[in-house]
Parts: structure tokens; C-alpha cells; sequence
């Protein structure tokens, strides 16, 4: 394999790539990245065995093609150090790559292409086409909810419910719920529920940019494979059964709260400060047209916020833990926030006023 190509062309995908690739491994090639050169397209492959990446650079002369594998931190290293505006040349002879540009040159140590791990191909049995830009807005406005390392680990991960006329995203961690839907054709002949793993969905919105290109989702039996300009994601799907979220979903909440977003946002900020530091509970009192936000903490020090919101109903006093209610509130981009409540021991529902389909449910805590 011998090619030429700029440090600008071969370094945004090398990037993208390396990103998935860990670096502590149980297997020395999956350190590596795959390279193949066929014709003049130059693709670069990461996988973790769960996570799979295909970037693609078009070369400025090919001269053989071939495969090989190369430490993926080392190259990314050396590229990076490289002066702007500089072309690379690679070559593999004996097991060896030479890497040289300008004046510098490395030799780098590789592994044989046949050792690299491929995720295997099969039949996609549905698929949808959505847009880059709503796409990323569903994995933003949902993924911070999911869990982490939890022994659950069907909730380390984000549910995909696909029905003829619509994609919903749902993620939980036991203690707070978020959920957006969008209306869009899809080819699935029944509704289909799908978990993305966790490093799967943070590696996807890392690739998905603002711009209103469509891309296609292709769901397997035990994969995902999304098709984006210049990249291919493939994702191994979670084993196991998610949790009913409409059970979880508050019904009949007759007390409704609407306040400026941001207001409440800064307020709760502000009161999280003196809050406990392990558990993050807060107090609200709830009465007519004021919220009232107490915290406390075991070195006797308190915090209270009063913030005039609209409230029409029965007084009301609950704890919650702060920095979920945080993360909603940063979250919803909308100007206003709407927050239903029915009783002291029932969840939260917080939605945008207006503008936004995206759901979030907060558990309340004892205090």
C-alpha cells in the first residue's frame, strides 16, 4: 500500500475514528485503525467491538492499493504535530509504515489487516430517513437522563421506538425520564423498540452536524447501521427489555406551574450552591403565584429563593434533587417551561410551553 494525501483530508476522519477506539485493550489491534486504499478512496475503520466507525479521505496519489492496521493515538499524535498544510506519504514495507512528510519521518509498527475485527453484515429489516440537524436534537434533548454503569444495564443506554409514522426516543436512569417524538415515515411493518448503548449514542452525536442533509437508519437484529456523508456508524444493539415508560409518565396532574425558563433555571442554580452535596435535595413550597426553593446542608447553611411564577392551585411542598431539575431546565431551549404536578409523592412532568414535543419526568425525593 503506498498513497499521498494532505494532513487536512486525513486528519478529520482519523479524529472522528480514533475517537471510538479505547486505550486499554484486551486485543493489541483494536489500539489500531484499519486503512484501505482501494483506487483512490482511502477509508479509515475504529471499533471497540461494540462501537464501529468508517471514515472516508479521498487521496491525492494512489499508487497501491492495500490494507493495514496502525496505532491509532500514535498516528493521530504524529498528524496533529505536523506542520498545516502538509502533504503525508505512506508506504508499507515489511510489516513496517513509513510515514514521511517535509523533512520527518516515522516508522511505525503495524498489524496484519486480517487480525481487525469486522462487524458482521446483515440484512437491515426496517429503516427510516431523518435529518442530520433532528436527529441531533432528539439525542440532545434525551441522552443526558441515561444511566451510567448501572447494573440495569438496559438503562445504560437509549430506547428507539420505532413505528410506521414516527420515531421516539426514551432514557432513564430510575430517577428522571426524558422522551421526544418526531413524525416520519419508516418501513417497520410494527411498532419496534431498540436500545442503543450508551457509547453508541455519545459517538453518534459527536458525528451529526446542525445541517438538514437526510441520512438513513438501518436497524438489524443486533445492530444499527447510520449512513452519513463521509462516515458509516454501526452500533451493536443492547440485549434486553426496557422498562414501560408510559407507566412511568404522570397522568391527571391537576396542579400546573409556568414560569420564564431561565428565571427558574438560574434560581435553582443559585439554591443548588448550599445544597447537600451527595444527595442535592431541595425544598419547594408551592402557593398562589410563588415558589419559594429552600436547601440546606449538614454544615447548618441554607439557601432560599422566592421566585414569582403562575400558579393558580392548592399549596404545595415537595423535595426534589436540584441538579435533575437543572439539567431539564437547561436542556429545553424554549422560553417558557410548564411544570405539572398532582400530589407530594408523584413525579414531576416538565415540558416546554410551546414548540416542542420533548416529555421530562422528575421523581420527587424525601427529604
Amino acid at each position: 500500500m503506498q498513497f499521498s494525501i494532505s494532513r487536512e483530508s486525513f486528519l478529520k476522519p482519523l479524529q472522528v475514528v480514533s475517537g471510538v477506539v479505547e486505550r486499554r485493550q484486551t486485543l493489541p489491534v483494536l489500539s489500531n485503525v484499519l486503512l484501505q486504499l482501494s483506487e483512490s478512496e482511502l477509508s479509515l475503520t475504529g471499533t471497540d467491538l461494540e462501537v464501529e466507525l468508517v471514515g472516508r479521505a479521498q487521496v491525492d496519489g494512489a499508487k497501491l492499493d492495500g490494507e493495514t492496521t496502525l496505532p491509532a493515538r500514535k498516528l493521530l499524535d504524529i498528524c496533529k504535530s505536523l506542520p498545516e498544510g502538509s502533504v503525508i506519504d505512506i508506504s508499507v514495507v515489511d510489516n513496517k509504515v513509513l510515514l514521511k512528510s517535509g523533512r520527518s519521518r516515522f516508522t511505525l509498527a503495524s498489524l496484519s489487516a486480517s487480525e481487525f475485527p469486522k462487524v458482521d453484515e446483515e440484512p437491515g429489516s426496517f429503516s427510516l430517513n431523518i435529518t442530520q440537524a433532528k436527529l441531533k436534537e432528539l439525542l440532545d434533548a434525551t441522552s443526558f437522563a441515561m444511566a451510567q454503569q448501572d447494573v440495569r444495564y438496559y438503562l445504560n443506554g437509549m430506547l428507539f421506538e420505532v413505528g410506521e409514522d414516527y420515531l421516539r426516543v426514551v432514557s432513564t436512569d430510575g430517577h428522571r425520564l426524558a422522551m421526544e417524538t418526531v413524525r416520519l415515515e419508516s418501513t417497520a411493518a410494527e411498532t419496534q423498540q431498540l436500545i442503543l448503548p450508551r457509547k453508541g449514542i455519545m459517538e453518534l452525536t459527536r458525528l451529526l452536524s446542525d445541517d438538514g442533509e437526510e441520512i438513513k437508519l438501518t436497524f438489524g437484529a443486533n445492530h444499527i447501521r447510520v449512513a452519513i456523508p463521509e462516515f458509516t456508524f454501526t452500533s451493536k444493539l443492547v440485549d434486553g427489555k426496557f422498562p414501560d415508560y408510559n407507566r412511568v409518565l404522570p397522568k391527571g396532574g391537576d396542579r400546573v406551574l409556568t414560569n420564564d425558563r431561565e428565571e427558574l433555571r438560574q434560581a435553582f442554580s443559585r439554591a443548588s450552591i448550599l445544597s447537600n452535596e451527595k444527595y442535592h435535595g431541595v425544598r419547594i413550597i408551592l402557593s398562589k403565584n410563588e415558589l419559594k426553593i429552600l436547601a440546606n446542608n449538614p454544615e447548618q447553611e441554607e439557601a432560599e429563593e422566592v421566585v414569582a411564577v403562575s400558579y393558580d392551585s392548592e399549596a404545595l411542598e415537595m423535595g426534589f434533587n436540584v441538579s435533575y431539575l437543572i439539567d431539564v431546565l437547561s436542556t429545553l431551549q424554549s422560553q417558557k417551561v410548564k411544570i405539572t404536578l398532582s400530589d407530594a409523592n408523584s413525579s414531576a412532568l416538565l415540558e416546554a410551553d410551546e414548540g416542542s414535543e420533548a416529555l421530562y419526568v422528575v421523581m420527587p425525593m424525601r427529604l
